[in-house]
């Protein structure tokens, strides 16, 4: 498998082209942790938003993919909200499927859009705005740079 370190200069780099791309107005983020952690933080100074809720899902074990994503502490949204879901990377898919059919089942009268810096074109679904296709395995510097 072929792996690829992501630094953070690239990936500042790349969330700014992101917020370039994304188009529509929101009121909440919602980073999918652990990945999506770093981009909310990053994208909540920059729109100057305070409501950035984590989710917690899990659908890999290191890099082995789990059968089924589990998704777990749902935060509390006000009905009606638009909010921004974000993770680092839409593989297959599975887990950005899985916390939006929690999230609107829970809320169905709330905007959802989504956002990653990686999109693979063979996932189930495609997020609203990305920015790359993943070329191998990405070992973002979040989860290796303290090892």
């Amino acid at each position: 498998m072929n792996k690829i370190y992501y630094a953070y200069d690239e990936f500042r780099d790349d969330l700014k082209i992101l917020t370039e791309k994304i188009d529509k107005a929101f009121e909440v983020l919602m980073p999918i942790s652990r990945g999506g952690l770093s981009m909310g933080q990053m994208l909540g100074e920059f729109y100057d938003i305070r409501e950035v809720y984590a989710i917690n899902t899990m659908g890999y074990d290191n890099s082995k993919k789990l059968d089924e994503v589990k998704v777990f502490n749902v935060p509390l949204l006000k009905e009606g909200q638009k909010v921004l879901i974000v993770d680092d990377i839409v593989d297959s898919g599975d887990t950005l499927v899985e916390v939006l059919r929690v999230l609107k089942s829970q809320y169905p009268q709330t905007t959802f859009f989504t956002a990653s810096i990686f999109y693979k074109p063979t996932a189930i679904i495609k997020p609203n705005w990305w920015v790359k296709e993943p070329k191998g395995w990405i070992d973002f510097f979040w989860s290796e740079d303290l090892k």
